[in-house]
């Protein structure tokens, strides 16, 4: 029991997986599309973010003495 406590949280899922035997060839072509589509936007995000960092660290760099 002890160790289960001390464990780290596992993290949750974030997507609901789907039954994938229920699905036919055009249905998992269309959800892998979907799924490459949310790809891109968390990519397009963690640029975005990328870029707000380089600008804050731009702003708040230390010149040399």
């Amino acid at each position: 029991m002890a160790l289960e406590e001390d464990a780290p949280p596992r993290p949750r899922a974030r997507l609901e997986k789907l039954p994938l035997d229920s699905l036919g060839i055009e249905e998992l072509e269309a959800y892998i599309g979907e799924l490459q589509g949310e790809i891109a936007r968390v990519e397009a995000d963690i640029a975005r973010k990328h870029g707000h960092r380089s600008a804050a660290d731009a702003v708040f760099r230390t010149k040399p003495k």
